[in-house]
């Protein structure tokens, strides 16, 4: 302490430079104190609502494109996306309104028109979203209800189609080239046959997708073109439940680092907000991706029964293994706590198994995950946020060896409690 109090007073002293200027006075004593700023959190929904919409705005001004498309399925992702542009249009015109003329100027190029001045959000909307509903013989009358009633009160310019006739084509040259007629299992075909025809389906979307990008505002009479906008949340895009180069693949994504719990609590803050009531059926009907043939006229396929887990599952997997780091192992060791109450040892570890099992075989996507909003921290985005293998073994040999073996020895030892009870 001596020896650096020594060293102090023999260095140069700062040079100090005095100005007329002070931070307070002898008259403030009189003056009342400054109350502390209470701050202010945004909820969920809120922030959901005003972070991927000024992204979009700025996605779109900077890309100097004439608006979106989107496909509009009538579920939940998909309004989602239509909700976030409608919140966009919503804060477009508040700018314009509070005088801000850079906005303004962003606007009237967008629209190619030098006097137009938003007022309207839903007018707004129907200049730059195009929503489409493209429906097949698999599709229920109910979501295009729903898509059509959502399209009607956000204001967007909305299409609806049937892919029927190219599904038909491309299945004509696979049976002209082969000989062979795919089935769907519910028709007697097998799981690679009922595969390959749901995939068909989603595939052919996006290319038409695309397709009306670039030319439905041509054939308006209208100039420019529209970027795509795709709808998968995390939760689908971690466990690979998409298909490849279907809708998911788009030019952006706002909802692609969002989960599905996220998204359920954002739509109802919009059927408040913006007044929307089409979200109420939305948010009230089961997450359906209507590839396979309607039973009755009804639906017959539901998203959590093909993954094989419910969505809030999947949430607690996604940061289980990105902000957790784990692997199946160290999952199942802190499940088996977590979920002490709700499931047995055995159940944990066939809900690990069947998550990285399926999460191992669809790895391979990630690689080609649109360029999404990032909002949540286990995004599995492969090129940007997740630098991960996208080829693994699928069985996992050691790590669900682990697991069993653990499995067994807690199964052993509650059968040798129950004896000793006996």
């Amino acid at each position: 302490m001596s020896s650096r109090n020594l060293a102090a007073s023999r260095a140069s002293p700062y040079p100090r430079v005095k100005v007329d200027f002070a931070l307070s006075c002898h008259e403030d004593l009189l003056q009342p104190l400054s109350e502390p700023v209470e701050w202010r959190y945004h909820s969920v929904g809120e922030e959901i609502s005003l972070g991927p919409a000024c992204w979009l705005w700025d996605f779109l001004r900077r890309s100097q494109q004439a608006g979106f498309f989107l496909p509009l399925s009538g579920g939940l992702d998909s309004a989602a996306t239509a909700c976030l542009v409608h919140s966009m249009c919503c804060q477009v015109c508040e700018a314009v309104r509070n005088g801000n003329q850079e906005v303004l100027a962003d606007v009237r190029t967008l629209v190619s028109e030098a006097g137009y001045t938003p007022e309207d959000p839903r007018e707004l909307c129907g200049r730059l979203l195009t929503t489409c509903y493209m429906a097949s013989e698999n599709s229920s009358q109910e979501t295009s209800d729903r898509a059509r009633e959502l399209a009607q009160q956000i204001g967007s310019h909305h299409i609806g189609l049937s892919i029927d006739p190219a599904v038909t084509a491309v299945m004509s040259i696979f049976s002209v080239v082969t000989g062979k007629r795919p089935l769907f299992a519910a028709h007697g075909g097998s799981s690679k046959e009922n595969l390959a025809l749901q995939n068909v389906q989603a595939r052919l979307r996006m290319v038409i997708a695309y397709l009306f990008a670039q030319l439905s505002l041509w054939a308006r009479g209208a100039p420019g073109g529209l970027l795509v906008l795709g709808s998968a949340n995390v939760d689908e895009s971690l466990l690979g439940y998409l298909t490849k180069y279907d809708c998911s693949s788009a030019d952006i994504n706002p909802i692609g680092g969002i989960s599905k719990t996220d998204l359920r609590v954002f739509i109802e803050f919009c059927i408040e907000r913006f007044q929307l009531p089409a979200l109420q059926r939305i948010l009230a009907a089961p997450a359906t991706a209507e590839l396979e043939p309607l039973a009755d006229g009804q639906v017959s396929q539901t998203d959590e029964e093909d993954m094989g887990m419910t969505y809030a599952e999947l949430s607690v997997y996604g940061r289980l293994r990105k902000i957790a780091k784990t692997g199946p192992y160290s999952m199942f060791c802190k499940l088996l706590h977590l979920w002490r109450d709700v499931c047995t040892p055995r159940q944990v570890a066939d809900k690990v198994k069947r998550f990285f099992s399926k999460y191992s075989v669809n790895r391979h996507k990630m690689t080609t995950l649109t360029p999404a909003y990032h909002a949540e921290s286990y995004s599995p985005d492969d090129n940007r946020f997740d630098l991960r293998p996208f080829l693994y073994h699928v069985g996992w040999p050691w790590q669900f060896r682990c697991i069993e073996n653990q499995v067994l020895q807690l199964e052993r030892r509650e059968r040798q409690g129950l004896d000793g009870v006996d």
